[in-house]
């Protein structure tokens, strides 16, 4: 609710205006720093101790206190509250701490909030915007042809990716545009061949387009999750021989769980050969071409006709910081919206070029902007470096499970996570021993540890998961962290 004077008057509000607000925000600023500590200094750790029921009622119980100074009340009361991905013990997601100056070039743009969909609400931004696609193209290894847009992350640029390819690929097929009539009546039945370690988002995708999820062909891992290039020829070849439309191959490079990276060149070929689009997922991955080290492991993305790519992750930004690229702008077209009222045909032939027919969204942030700001301030040597240590730190912490007894280590990491499991005395326990110790580690607040399954049917495949994002955490800590995990796990077998 609104501050009101002694006499029941609404205040009047303090817009920030952009520059010429920093009078006003000033001493927010300084409130809202204030509380941060305050709340990280009752938090005491990586995620706040409890259950989740106590958490939500301490919540509300903050959210419905009276009185002013919300700002700073509700500000401690959510730092306390929260997961920090940039303790040592926060290891479990794709979810890292953001630089400073990110951060800052954040607020910037949330003080002066342009949008991106005309060239009239962000005219700077929209030329940044636009040069700042063309350096990340280049860091992909595309040409000069390219074209991209900000997203919200990896789920929205897989649909687009995959929207593209219906559109350009189910649209060859059928002689029709795809976007603007629907799916033909006679159009052949499309598949998307992705690994059984892809995103969740590509069949979540297949069925917003209208294919549906069972378009999508499971295509067989190896023991590291890295797609089988045997497995996708023939999955290619049965879908020719049943009549159907290679529509799309979808390639990851970083999987969630270990970073695997499919064969991004022998997907190439194979796409090319059936006349199927290519889209490397490289949310995770994509930050390995910062690295001089790492870089190699992407060979063969420059291939792809769409790749996305999270700054949210290996680039340390406040989240949202997707991208999506293209290797060619004319595959764009089916994205191209006439709105009058905000590209008219005459303004873009006058210069005023809006990027509204670039990105699914109308209203969207200049997230790019800290992007650019980051690079220019790191360089790609200065932020590959970040991403060496992150990868040193997983080495580190995969050597200290493979030296304790009771733990067993998947798989070496591949970028900065891996997957791992406590061994109780009695095998069959192991599933219900690892996912209950990761529960007593949040609920004492101690360390926030990731779980998943490897793929397959029956017990025995619960993992948990370190995902170190942190190039300030040491390999001590990380040491530290893996012996927290199995005194948990010690303990957690004693209950059962």
């Amino acid at each position: 609710m609104p501050d009101r004077g002694a006499a029941g008057m609404t205040a009047a509000p303090d817009l920030s205006g952009g520059v010429s607000g920093a009078a006003a925000l000033e001493p927010l600023l300084r409130t809202v720093l204030a509380a941060l500590s305050e709340g990280a200094a009752r938090r005491d750790g990586p995620i706040p101790a409890g259950t989740p029921g106590e958490l939500f009622a301490g919540v509300a119980q903050g959210f419905a206190a009276p009185g002013g100074a919300a700002l700073r009340r509700l500000t401690e009361l959510v730092a306390a509250g929260s997961a920090d991905p940039a303790d040592p013990a926060c290891a479990a997601h794709l979810h890292g701490p953001p630089l400073a100056v990110a951060v800052a070039a954040d607020l910037a743009m949330s003080a002066l909030n342009p949008s991106q969909d005309s060239w009239d609400q962000a005219p700077a931004t929209t030329a940044l915007e636009t040069l700042l696609l063309g350096e990340l193209a280049g860091i992909v290894g595309y040409p000069d042809s390219a074209a991209g847009v900000l997203t919200s992350g990896g789920t929205e640029s897989n649909f687009m990716g995959l929207m593209l390819a219906r559109d350009r690929v189910l649209g060859r097929a059928t002689g029709q545009r795809i976007e603007r009539s629907g799916l033909p009546a006679n159009a052949p039945q499309a598949r998307i061949f992705a690994s059984a370690a892809a995103h969740f988002s590509v069949r979540r995708a297949a069925a917003l387009l209208g294919l549906g999820e069972d378009a999508v062909v499971t295509v067989p891992v190896d023991r590291e999750l890295r797609m089988k290039p045997e497995g996708l020829a023939a999955a290619l070849r049965e879908c020719v021989r049943r009549g159907e439309l290679p529509m799309a191959v979808v390639a990851t490079a970083g999987t969630t769980d270990t970073g695997a990276i499919d064969p991004l060149g022998d997907c190439a070929a194979l796409a090319v050969e059936h006349g199927a689009w290519l889209h490397v997922d490289a949310a995770y991955g994509g930050g390995a071409l910062l690295s001089d080290r790492l870089a190699p492991l992407l060979a063969g993305v420059e291939r792809a006709d769409s790749v996305s790519l999270d700054w949210h992750k290996l680039g340390w930004q406040p989240i949202a910081a997707g991208v999506f690229l293209v290797r060619r702008a004319e595959t764009y077209e089916s994205l191209e919206r006439r709105a009058v009222y905000l590209n008219p045909a005459d303004d873009e032939e006058a210069g005023y070029t809006s990027l509204l027919g670039h990105s699914l969204r109308t209203t969207r942030r200049p997230d790019g902007f800290k992007i650019a700001v980051t690079l220019a301030t790191f360089g790609r040597d200065g932020l590959g470096r970040l991403v060496d240590a992150c990868h040193d730190l997983a080495r580190a912490g995969a050597a200290a499970v493979r030296a304790h007894p009771r733990l067993e280590l998947h798989a070496d990491p591949v970028l900065t996570a891996f997957l791992f499991r406590y061994l109780p005395a009695d095998p069959a326990l192991a599933d219900r021993v690892n996912a209950g110790l990761r529960r007593r580690l949040l609920r004492e607040g101690r360390a926030v540890v990731g779980r998943t399954e490897l793929p397959g049917e029956g017990p025995g495949r619960v993992r948990l998961k370190l995902t170190l994002l942190n190039p300030n955490t040491t390999a001590a800590e990380v040491e530290r962290l893996v012996s927290v995990v199995a005194a948990a796990g010690e303990a957690a077998e004693e209950t059962l």
